[in-house]
């Protein structure tokens, strides 16, 4: 099973966003979070249909991101929330997910995470990103020990590439979360190889 999780952005993407969805997951990673930050609902709604049925087409698990109603309208069980709406969403409406992720930026929000039932939980930034300009990394250290600490799977979010990744893993990191690259990289199924064997390539 691919440690890469793909999170996306449309807005980076420099080509039509559902043909790179069904690229990102005719390449098999562990899942992709449909991010979509700026959608409405109705909006969100009507990508995450047609997504849904990308990912069912080469069994690639879809994960989606901040609109409870709409994956549980769509029969989606899996969403990602921000550590926000993850507090403010009633635990009998989390319960129906059997996988829950949410958005941590320290060992507390892990804690209250879990506490609330989370299966996963994305932790970053772990390096200086594009997406997050002017913010430092929090690092490998602080990576492992969290992973050490938290008690679920951790999967490591910001900055990851390529060239790092393989410290990611070494850190205890379930999982690698990758954004921008899968965007805007130029073949997606050789990005999915680098990244699940090639730790030590040079662009």
């Amino acid at each position: 099973m691919s440690d890469i999780v793909c999170v996306t952005s449309s807005r980076l993407c420099g080509e039509d966003f559902l043909s790179r969805l069904e690229s990102i997951a005719a390449a098999r990673p562990r899942a992709i979070i449909l991010r979509e930050k700026q959608l409405d609902e109705g909006e969100y709604s009507i990508l995450a249909a047609r997504t849904k049925g990308i990912c069912a087409k080469y069994s690639t698990p879809l994960i989606l991101h901040s609109y409870t109603r709409v994956a549980l309208s769509l029969g989606v069980n899996a969403v990602h929330l921000p550590m926000g709406i993850l507090m403010q969403t009633p635990r009998d409406t989390l319960s129906r997910f059997s996988t829950l992720g949410a958005s941590c930026h320290s060992p507390e929000d892990i804690r209250a995470a879990k506490g609330m039932g989370c299966t996963y939980v994305t932790l970053g930034n772990i390096f200086p990103t594009q997406c997050k300009p002017g913010l430092e990394g929090k690092g490998l250290q602080f990576l492992k020990e969290c992973c050490i600490n938290a008690g679920i799977p951790v999967w490591a979010i910001g900055g990851i590439s390529v060239r790092n990744i393989s410290s990611v893993r070494m850190a205890g990191a379930q999982c690698a979360c990758i954004m921008g690259a899968f965007m805007q990289c130029k073949d997606v199924g050789a990005l999915m190889n680098e990244l699940q064997g090639g730790e030590d390539y040079v662009r």
